[in-house]
Parts: structure tokens; sequence; C-alpha cells
């Protein structure tokens, strides 16, 4: 049974590949950052629990998906925080972003950039898809 939404590691000579699939952008953004975390081995402490919210704006959705997760890398390295409660709203590529999560308990492997290395958000079998590669 295949699912509405997902993310798999794809094979790649030097970094991280990830292919994401969802039923609409928002879940896209989601499904990213779900594996992006999973592909850093991020573990999150349970409490306490922290929020943060914030806005982004970009050209188009490639770019407001590669800002979304470098702000996500950037609260991971210079507050300790990762995310596993997702409340997306995009329009008109601006991103409105209530997230909650915690500290994060262990890395295993440090992810330091998302690149725009063929990254194209389309229109596929399952909704939207797009890979994603991090430099790491």
């Amino acid at each position: 049974m295949q699912t509405l939404a997902g993310f798999r590691e794809k094979a790649h000579t030097a970094d991280w590949e990830l292919e994401v699939w969802a039923p609409d952008l928002p879940a896209l953004f989601e499904q990213a950052a779900r594996g992006m975390y999973a592909q850093a081995g991020m573990r999150l402490e349970t409490t306490p629990r922290q929020t943060r919210r914030f806005s982004l704006t970009a050209i188009d959705a490639e770019s407001l998906l590669v800002r979304f997760l470098e702000e996500l890398l950037y609260l991971q390295s210079m507050e300790g925080l990762a995310f596993d409660d997702f409340n997306l709203h995009i329009k008109a590529h601006t991103l409105q972003a209530e997230l909650a999560g915690a500290h994060v308990s262990k890395v295993d492997k440090e992810i330091k950039a998302v690149t725009y290395h063929h990254l194209k958000i389309q229109q596929g079998q399952r909704g939207l898809a797009v890979r994603i590669v991090f430099d790491v």
C-alpha cells in the first residue's frame, strides 16, 4: 500500500538525497523536514516542549522549501531545537509556520546545508514530489 505522504533516502554519490511526496505543499514541506531529521538521526528530548512561529517569503516554491529547511537547521544549530509537530500554511510563496518540538538529545550526522541541486517540485502520481540534496 502506498502512503499519501512520506520520504525515502535516495542513493547519491557524495551527499544525501531525499525523495519526498505529499498531496499538497504544506504536507510536502512537513515530510521534507521529517525526512531531513530522520537522515541526520536526530532525536528529541521528551520535555520541555518548545514552540516557534515564523514567516518566510521566497520567489518560488523551491526557494521557499530551501529557506524553510535552512531555518530548521539554523534553529537546531543555534538553539538546539528540532520539531515534530508542524502547522504550516503556504500562500503566494509565503510560509506561515507554527512548530512544536524540543531540544535535540542526539544527532548522528550533521547536515551542513540544503542545496538547489536538481530541486524542482513536480506534480506526480502521489501528488507533489521533490528530490532534495543535502550537503553533509
